[in-house]
């Protein structure tokens, strides 16, 4: 193989974020050169830009390299091209879901994504790709992303938002024949508007993410996709008209006519006004347009409080929507009260319109479907509140994204083969696991590995509590600082920027971690992204979640931990209610709500008397058998149940083919 070849090979594997979940290619970009990898933020597409022929053509002098190379390339094959799930059902026909989502999380290298909802939303394509099962997602490409997290002198986080530069990451601009750029066009308050499309291949799926950063159109046009979750109302109705409208549109211009629509959360529900459009101005009735919209559209709602819902002044909707609904054929004051989540509520909002224009909704855990009929029964005031059509679909994670390789190539994908591994194995996976997240966190020259160590990592909104444990210094500092068995805790987080609370709390835990009693043994990780997930999942000793009960939807970040081993320690909220036993894990208090104090008691409990004597109980061989055994159930059982393709097969069987049928059933049967 030339130097060149080698090139090309690389450009080819660099191209579709299968890397990363599959080692073998991950592997083989980071050796080629550390360092480099390491400033490019493990990105392919940027590494091999910055390399010379020269280094080309040394690798491929380098046999056993070059051996890599083509065992990546066959690897990439397989992932493509071998049976899947979907074959094995034998369905056919032309079943196809379409999956909105305003983030979506695939790697550090495709930075358009903030946190959990976007994490879900890529686990959910990678498992679809892993499955087989007929998906393509649609999302937004943001110039500047998300922002990056520093902190200052006092640790107020400050934040930076570098750009995008689309040619520099793993994507393909989908052109007409001729070669120009596929564009799609609408408008916004009246001014045109061109919409080009970013193609990310993900194994076998594929994410097409639109742009409005085109030469023809105006500033203000141009700033639609600027950033994820930043300005003000209109700017966040502008990008929902072109994640819903223009979505829809997108996908006919491609070529696609998917038979499910699948709403990643409301931000995209307005994509049904331009489905009831193209129906009623086929000839379709708009009561059957609507009904027939609605019977192929799934809904998942992810926010257990009001506030977390995404509302708008009627006004504002009116400068936006007004044109489209008209073309509908639809009543003004009727639209707006398909957003309405009362008859006294003035405000158009995106939930409750989702919910009505869906025929099948959800939670993302049985709690939380729970929450969500209670939430929104005012919408079916007529039935019980059990009877509110609104179910749910556990969350899971991509156990292959997630997993540590060492441990993922001893389980060969059963998860009951963690039974076979000697304890002094399973230790071995753990340590090293533990030894990479010191290492890459800074903390190897610190305090010593062999200490119980905690993680605590996620959005610092003030319900998840990241302060429970620092309301009581005295007993933190007795508890991390104990001689015989001590503990370090690694944090880490981003608060919103319009969120003052949340930046007060980071900026107060990192303060704490500099007091002298603490001796090092608390930590602030800043800049929390994929890869410094990655780390923490696969090397904590316990993932810490202290959520006020019952806000927190599911949680996920728990299962990625969950099926590397580490014990969750957690208020019984979200998933953990479904996922917890004594034998996979630790409870924080019991069952029901209980105020700051209560829960801030309990966690202390559980951690000095059950969590750290646990861990630095040790047999004659100095390991910890009875954690090890926790271990194991934690593995074998939260690791099988917790996992995208539990979760998207179960969406398939019941919510994508009853929906699919009901998109096939002939007009008639709409009446």
């Amino acid at each position: 193989m030339s130097g060149d070849e080698l090139r090309r090979t690389l450009e080819r594997l660099a191209r579709n974020l299968a890397f990363s979940w599959l080692p073998a290619i991950r592997d083989v970009f980071r050796d080629l050169d550390p360092v480099d990898w390491d400033e490019a933020d493990h990105n392919p597409i940027v590494l091999l830009a910055g390399l010379s022929d020269d280094r080309f053509e040394r690798a491929a002098e380098d046999d056993a390299f070059v051996r890599r190379v083509q065992e990546a390339e066959r690897a990439l094959e397989a992932e493509l091209d071998l049976p899947t799930w979907w074959d094995e059902q034998a369905l056919g026909g032309d079943f196809l879901v379409a999956y909105f989502s305003m983030e979506f999380a695939l790697d550090e290298s495709l930075p358009v994504y903030s946190g959990g909802l976007g994490v879900l939303a890529g686990d959910h394509l990678k498992s679809a790709s892993e499955l087989g099962v007929p998906l393509v997602g649609v999302g937004l490409f943001y110039e500047r992303g998300y922002f990056r997290q520093a902190l200052d002198e006092t640790g107020w986080q400050r934040e930076r938002y570098p750009l995008n530069d689309a040619t520099r990451l793993p994507l393909t601009l989908e052109r007409e024949p001729d070669g120009r750029p596929l564009l799609v066009h609408l408008e916004l308050a009246g001014e045109p508007v061109a919409v080009r499309i970013w193609r990310a291949d993900v194994g076998r799926t594929r994410l097409y993410l639109l742009d409005t950063d085109v030469d023809e159109n105006g500033d203000a046009a141009r700033a639609v996709t600027d950033r994820l979750y930043g300005g003000d109302r209109e700017h966040r109705i502008r990008q929902e008209v072109v994640l819903g409208i223009g979505g829809v549109r997108a996908l006919r211009r491609l070529g696609l006519a998917p038979s499910v629509f699948h709403l990643n959360e409301g931000h995209s529900a307005l994509l049904a006004v331009e489905r009831i459009r193209e129906l009623t101005a086929s000839g379709a009735p708009l009561e059957r347009a609507f009904e027939e919209v609605r019977n192929s559209t799934v809904f998942t709602t992810h926010t257990p409080v009001p506030a977390g819902n995404e509302v708008f002044e009627p006004d504002l909707v009116k400068r936006f929507l007004a044109g489209p609904v008209a073309a509908v054929g639809l009543d003004w004051d009727e639209f707006l009260a398909l957003g309405r989540a009362g008859d006294d509520d003035a405000q158009f909002g995106l939930t409750p319109f989702a919910l009505r224009i869906s025929e099948r909704t959800n939670g993302v855990s049985a709690l939380h479907g729970t929450v969500a009929r209670e939430m929104w029964h005012a919408l079916w005031p007529d039935r019980p509140v059990e009877e509110v059509p609104i179910g749910h679909v556990t969350n899971g994670v991509h156990a292959r994204t997630w997993l540590a390789a060492d441990l993922g190539e001893a389980l060969r994908g059963d998860w009951s083969r963690v039974r076979d591994l000697a304890d002094e194995e399973l230790w071995r996976i753990h340590a090293a696991g533990k030894s990479e997240l010191l290492r890459a966190s800074g903390q190897a020259a610190g305090v010593g590995e062999d200490v119980l160590t905690i993680g605590f990592a996620r959005r610092f909104a003030t319900y998840k509590r990241a302060g429970l444990l620092f309301t009581d210094p005295d007993r933190l500092a007795r508890l991390v600082a104990d001689p015989d068995r001590p503990v370090r805790l690694l944090l880490a987080g981003k608060a919103h920027p319009a969120d003052d609370g949340g930046k007060e709390l980071i900026r107060s835990v990192w303060q704490m971690a500099r007091d002298p009693r603490f001796a090092g043994r608390i930590v602030f990780l800043e800049d929390y992204e994929m890869t410094l997930a990655r780390y923490l999942v696969q090397g904590v000793d316990v993932w810490l979640n202290t959520p006020r009960r019952p806000q927190e939807a599911s949680g996920t970040s728990g299962m990625k931990a969950a099926m590397n081993g580490g014990l969750n320690c957690s208020i019984r909220d979200g998933w953990w209610c479904e996922g917890y036993s004594p034998e996979v894990g630790f409870a924080i208090g019991g069952d029901e709500a209980a105020d700051d104090a209560a829960d801030a008691a309990a966690l202390f409990d559980v951690l000095e008397r059950e969590v750290v004597p646990a861990y630095y109980e040790r047999d004659e061989r100095g390991l910890p058998s009875r954690w090890l055994e926790l271990m194991r159930g934690s593995i074998e059982l939260l690791g099988a149940r917790f996992n995208t393709n539990r979760m998207v097969r179960e969406y398939v069987e019941t919510m994508y083919l009853p929906a699919h049928r009901a998109h096939e059933q002939p007009a008639g049967a709409l009446a």
